[in-house]
């Protein structure tokens, strides 16, 4: 193998291989990340399982809840264990939704909005599948966020498009969950220009709203690293506005500072301290399935579960 390449990469205590089967038979390799495309991750998942190895898969864990439920019964009964790689659960929004709405501070939460909203007008990408599009790159992440928060909804509304290229898998999408009592809005397109929040929150007590998005891949993009100072700082503060009887009070507080890095730590205390798993079987798989059926229908259209 040539290694000429690799170094301007600088990275001296990383090992490189050409084949999976390598890493398959290494005996010291305990776990393994699939960072492939959507369509090899259930394919490439059974075949480290099958190896005796614990894996951690990146989004969408795959296509279908046979699939992911197919996954799940091999890994348990092998006494290993498979993950999606959610590692929205920690961005910086996030960990500010999940403190405040646990607080209670905004009274019984019935609104929630989380936006993944970018403006890039020249579509770009390679024709592709269902699977290819937004709703299952993007929409895996914000219908986990809702889930994680809240738990499995009643019922689900898709309203599912392709605005730049109409041959082009779907780039833009709005999914809204209906539990008991609140509403969770998910939306995600590619011709917003303007400045919107990317997390709302509404409750009888109050509102938090938070523009702007975590900054950790933008700190990478920079050569800036986990382990310098400053990284994942977001400059861009959460307002929370809370009612005092017909008076309003507005604070403005600064934004957790996101880590990916917990994923790998959750997955470490699983494996190593058999503590529960970061992301659940029931909601990795209520995720596909809410996914699944969401491209079997023309759009917009409502899943009752």
């Amino acid at each position: 193998m040539d290694e000429s390449y690799l170094e301007p990469l600088e990275l001296a205590s990383t090992d490189f291989c050409e084949s999976l089967e390598e890493l398959l038979e290494s005996p010291e390799l305990d776990m393994i990340t699939i960072c492939t495309p959507p369509t090899t991750h259930y394919e490439l998942a059974m075949k480290v399982l099958r190896a005796g190895k614990h894996v951690l898969v990146e989004k969408p864990f795959c296509s279908t809840v046979e699939e992911a439920e197919e996954i799940f019964a091999y890994a348990k009964a092998h006494q290993l264990i498979a993950m999606p790689y959610q590692n929205r659960r920690f961005d910086s929004e996030m960990i500010a939704a999940r403190e405040i709405v646990h607080s209670g501070e905004l009274g019984d939460i019935f609104e929630v909005e989380f936006h993944f909203d970018r403006f890039r007008p020249e579509d770009e990408r390679p024709q592709g599948t269902v699977y290819d599009g937004e709703f299952y790159g993007l929409g895996i992440h914000l219908l986990d966020k809702g889930i994680s928060l809240f738990g499995i909804p009643d019922k689900v509304f898709y309203d599912i498009r392709t605005l730049r290229k109409p041959e082009n898998p779907d780039d833009t999408f709005e999914m809204q969950l209906f539990y008991p009592d609140k509403k969770v809005i998910l939306k995600v397109n590619q011709l917003i220009a303007s400045e919107y929040p990317s997390l709302r929150i509404n409750g009888k007590k109050g509102s938090l709203v938070k523009y702007g998005m975590d900054m950790q891949e933008t700190y990478l993009k920079q050569n800036i690293l986990p382990n310098q100072d400053g990284f994942g700082i977001d400059q861009q503060p959460i307002t929370v506005t809370l009612a005092n009887g017909e008076e309003l009070s507005v604070e403005k507080r600064l934004t957790p500072i996101g880590d990916y890095g917990k994923v790998y730590d959750a997955m470490y205390a699983t494996i190593k301290e058999g503590k529960p798993k970061l992301v659940s079987d029931e909601s990795a798989i209520a995720n596909i399935r809410i996914l699944a059926d969401g491209v079997q229908h023309p759009t917009p259209f409502i899943f009752e579960l």
